[in-house]
C-alpha cells in the first residue's frame, strides 16, 4: 500500500495543543447536550457517523461520536488533522478521488470513509481543538444550507465544551485545582525538556487569611481570592497557568521564564496586593503574600519534584516572617 501524505501542522501547534490540554476534557465524559449535537448533525445532514474529534499531538479522539464503535485513530490518518490547519469547513466529497487520502486505511478499510466534512471547532483563544465532523460511506456533496446547518451545530458544540470546560473549575476562582495542575504541571515539563526551555514554578500563599473570613464573612474571603487572581492575571504571560492549590494557596506554573524571572514577578505581585483596594479597605488590613519560587533542574524527575520544591521555599519564607519570597535552587 503507498504511504498517505503527512497532515499539515497549524501555524498555532504548540499554542493550540496547550489550549487543548487545558480545557481538562480527555478522560471525562461528554455533556447529554453534546451527545445531542452529534444525533442532530447525523440526523439533519442524512450522515451515519457524526464525531467531535478532538486532535492532540499524536492521535484524534472522539469526544462524542454517533455511528461509530472507535474511540479515535492515530492522527496521522486523521482527516481532521487536516481541517484543523484552516480556518474553514474542509469538505471532501469523494475521498477516493482525493491524493490526500486515497491510499489512507480509513478510506481503504474500516470505516471505508467516502464523504467528510468538518467544521473546526475554534475556542476563545483563536485555537483549532478538532472538529465537528460528519461522514459517510458513498461520495456526497453538501448543499450551502447543510454547510450553515453544520457550521450552527459545531458553534453550539464549541459553547458547549466551553460550558463542560468551566464545570471543572473551581466556581470562586475559575482556576483549575490542584490535581490538574499536576496533570498539566507534567505535560510543560516534558515540553520545557523536548524544547530545552525554562521552566518555573511560584506557589504563594495569601497571609493570614482567615482574618478575611473571620472579620468580613465568606463572601468577603471569595472575593479577595478573585480580586489576587485577577491581579495575578494581569502580570502572567499567555502561555503560564495560574492554579488554585489550596484554599488560600496558589500556584503558576511560568513557561520559558527562569528563577529570577520567577522571583521578580512574585515580588511585583507581592508589593501590588498589598496595594490593591477592595472590600477591606478603610481597615488596617492589607492584602499580604509569601511566596516559593524555583526552577526546573536537571534532576528533576517530574513535576512533583518542581512542586515540592516550590512549597519548600514557601514555608521557608512563611518561617521566616511571611510577607516575602523565598528562592530554592537545586
Amino acid at each position: 500500500m503507498a504511504p498517505f501524505p503527512d497532515f499539515p501542522i497549524p501555524a498555532d501547534e504548540l499554542q493550540r495543543l496547550r489550549d487543548l490540554e487545558r480545557h481538562g476534557l480527555e478522560g471525562t465524559s461528554p455533556t447529554p447536550s453534546l451527545t445531542l449535537i452529534v444525533d442532530l448533525a447525523s440526523d439533519i445532514l442524512e450522515m451515519p457517523i457524526a464525531l467531535v474529534s478532538l486532535v492532540d499531538e499524536r492521535r484524534q479522539w472522539f469526544f462524542a461520536r454517533a455511528g461509530l464503535e472507535a474511540t479515535e485513530t492515530p492522527r496521522s490518518m486523521a482527516f481532521c488533522a487536516h481541517a484543523i490547519a484552516g480556518d474553514s469547513m474542509l469538505v471532501v466529497p469523494d475521498a477516493l478521488e482525493d491524493p490526500r487520502f486515497n491510499t489512507n486505511p480509513l478510506v481503504l478499510e474500516a470505516p471505508h470513509i467516502r464523504f467528510y466534512a468538518g467544521a473546526p471547532l475554534r475556542s476563545p483563544r483563536g485555537h483549532n481543538l478538532g472538529t465537528l465532523c460528519v461522514i459517510d460511506r458513498r461520495p456526497r456533496q453538501l448543499s450551502e444550507r447543510q454547510v450553515r446547518q453544520l457550521e450552527g451545530l459545531a458553534a453550539l458544540a464549541m459553547r458547549e465544551i466551553e460550558w463542560h470546560h468551566t464545570s471543572l473549575l473551581c466556581p470562586v476562582t475559575g482556576l483549575h485545582g490542584r490535581t490538574m495542575f499536576f496533570k498539566l504541571g507534567e505535560k510543560e515539563l516534558a515540553r520545557a525538556r523536548d524544547c530545552q526551555r525554562p521552566l518555573a514554578l511560584v506557589n504563594l500563599d495569601i497571609d493570614n487569611f482567615r482574618q478575611v473570613n473571620n472579620r468580613w464573612g465568606h463572601p468577603a474571603g471569595d472575593q479577595v481570592l478573585h480580586d489576587f487572581c485577577q491581579l495575578a492575571r494581569t502580570r502572567l504571560g499567555a502561555d503560564d497557568l495560574l492554579a488554585r492549590i489550596g484554599d488560600e494557596e496558589f500556584g503558576l506554573l511560568l513557561v520559558d521564564r527562569d528563577d529570577r524571572g520567577a522571583v521578580d514577578l512574585a515580588e511585583d505581585l507581592r508589593q501590588c496586593a498589598a496595594a490593591m483596594p477592595g472590600i477591606y479597605s478603610g481597615s488596617d488590613y492589607r492584602l499580604r503574600l509569601s511566596g516559593g519560587a524555583t526552577a526546573l533542574a536537571g534532576r528533576d524527575r517530574n513535576f512533583a519534584d518542581l512542586f515540592y520544591r516550590a512549597d519548600r521555599a514557601l514555608y521557608l519564607a512563611k518561617g521566616n516572617g511571611r510577607d516575602q519570597v523565598a528562592l530554592l535552587q537545586v
